[in-house]
């Protein structure tokens, strides 16, 4: 697709909101914009480039007209038999309230084969764009859009069709930040997901005993820090004294490496009174373990089932039949959780997740793949290894794949 196209506007800032939580506050900063309380500078004026084919990206270099991006082409939890790669889709044109943004980096979820299954829409027929969340740099924009967005502005969303070196977000949806890096990336998604749940469903307060599973991963090292910072006792499950050690270091109380402890034996000696909260991401044999560790008026939060998602069912079998009887017992509750249904919440959290981030108050781990067999993961090629790197439970932190360009970056 061409990019032909006459731009001639200048950009204007508009006072943004100040958004709180409880005693975790933000300063109201002077009117200007949202971006530019984490490091930004002030626009510069969009020029009339419509002498040209394409518009310029901030680096001088034309925007292509074809682009890799992943596509499902098939219907399956097996990543690999569902994504094919394509290698010359046209690239998008952004509307009139639009950015188009060069990826740099894409984020890798455990539902990425939930959404390749078609499992989140079955009206969705392939072949459709698959990828949750990327960041990079705006390199083109549609005229509203350039009121509040600059060409060679760093900028993260949440949008399906990230697996691509091209994405059209609208301008509305995107995250303006000081800069592109790979942490910023980690909060979009995982980092979200673990404050929302916890302030909305888990009534943190101190003292309280929180299990974490699967608390190295990429949402699970959000919720222990969290659970922290509300001054509770926190127990996190894992697959290596690797994985522990990391726990450890972000304030994690008691480590359970799962494959050398029996995590049933553990939670009964230590917390025989039970948990006052989990934060449960693996279901099956897991998730038993974890009902069954409820203190009184104990609350299970379920954010996920990984060990499910590669069976034709998406779900690992449970003992459902004595649920009912367990809660009440307990006066214990189940939630589930899922962000698209708490979007409402959504700029306050990442605001205030981002301030933790850039003042070094929160870890946000990356794990790029440097440990894996075939290296770290670059380009669109290696998702799919990535995805494999994740259901083999080697991560520690959020799996992020690097997509580089031909354009060396100022960034």
């Amino acid at each position: 697709m061409s990019f032909s196209a006459k731009s001639t506007a200048f950009l204007s800032s508009r006072a943004p909101r100040c958004w709180w939580w409880r005693r975790w506050q933000l300063p109201c900063a002077a009117p200007g914009p949202a971006w530019s309380y984490f490091g930004g500078s002030w626009p510069r004026p969009i020029l009339d480039m419509s002498y040209s084919r394409h518009f310029l990206d901030f680096q001088g270099s034309s925007i292509p007209s074809s682009m890799k991006k992943l596509v499902v082409t098939k219907l399956s939890p097996n990543f690999r038999e569902a994504v094919t790669l394509q290698q010359d889709s046209p690239v998008p044109l952004p509307g009139d309230g639009d950015l188009l943004v060069r990826n740099r980096f894409v984020g890798i979820n455990a539902s990425d084969i939930n959404y390749s299954a078609g499992r989140y829409d079955p009206s969705v027929k392939p072949p459709f764009d698959i990828g949750f969340e990327g960041i990079g740099d705006v390199v083109a924009l549609g005229l509203s859009a350039s009121a509040d967005y600059t060409v060679g502005q760093a900028v993260a969303y949440v949008k399906a069709g990230s697996f691509a070196e091209y994405t059209v977000v609208p301008a509305k949806e995107a995250v303006p930040l000081p800069s592109v890096k790979p942490e910023f990336l980690t909060l979009m998604v995982s980092g979200a997901t673990a404050y929302i749940s916890l302030k909305e469903l888990g009534e943190l307060s101190e003292g309280k005993k929180v299990l974490v599973t699967a608390a190295a991963g990429g949402t699970g090292q959000f919720a222990v820090q969290l659970a922290k910072k509300a001054k509770c006792h926190v127990i996190g499950t894992c697959s290596s004294d690797e994985k522990g050690g990391f726990l450890k270091s972000i304030g994690c109380d008691r480590t359970i490496n799962y494959k050398t402890e029996n995590v049933e034996s553990v939670l009964r000696k230590d917390y025989p009174e039970g948990v006052d909260v989990v934060y449960e991401s693996v279901g099956g044999k897991m998730f038993d373990l974890a009902l069954n560790s409820l203190a009184t008026k104990g609350r299970l939060i379920i954010i996920g089932f990984i060990t499910g998602y590669q069976n034709p069912t998406g779900l690992q079998p449970i003992k459902a039949e004595l649920l009912p009887a367990k809660l009440l017992k307990k006066s214990a509750s189940i939630r589930g959780f899922f962000l698209n249904h708490y979007f409402s919440e959504y700029k306050t959290a990442l605001e205030h997740l981002l301030k933790m981030c850039e003042s070094g108050d929160l870890v946000c781990e990356v794990d790029v793949g440097d440990t894996s067999p075939e290296g770290k993961f670059t380009g669109l090629e290696s998702v799919f290894r990535a995805v494999d790197y994740m259901y083999m439970g080697k991560n520690t932190g959020k799996i992020v794949v690097e997509l580089p360009h031909s354009v060396n970056s100022k960034l």
